[in-house]
């Protein structure tokens, strides 16, 4: 939980590096968030089919959106690539593979242009 309370904090900060455990732990409650807020929505009644989202889940999806893209660069910028990379994501399902294998690679060793390895901090 620490690890995703850590991305919040670092909002909208684009610079330096993020290990996988930050970038995984804050997917995995991220998704967990939506999936409950899915549930209460569709329990409440909030949930519309047609666009497959519901009125709590959406608030909570826009909320969180400029933090995991935020988290997401961090986490390119710690296996060396340019945040950019995350744009490969809008190729269909290849540019998803591509950017799961990124996102699942090892730091680079010591420090690198974005910064020094968070592992060793």
């Amino acid at each position: 939980m620490n690890w995703y309370i850590e991305a919040l904090k670092k909002y909208a900060v684009f610079t330096g590096r993020a290990r996988r455990k930050e970038y995984w732990y804050f997917v995995l409650f991220s998704t967990v968030a939506v999936i409950l807020l899915s549930v209460v929505d569709s329990m409440l009644g909030l949930f519309d089919p047609e666009a497959g989202l519901g009125l709590l889940s959406g608030l909570y999806s826009l909320g969180v959106l400029v933090p995991s893209i935020a988290v997401g660069i961090r986490r390119l910028h710690d296996t060396g690539r340019s945040g950019w990379w995350l744009l490969i994501s809008l190729v269909p399902l290849i540019g998803a593979i591509v950017l799961i294998i990124f996102m699942a690679l090892d730091s680079n060793e010591g420090e690198n242009e974005y910064g020094p390895n968070p592992k060793i901090l």
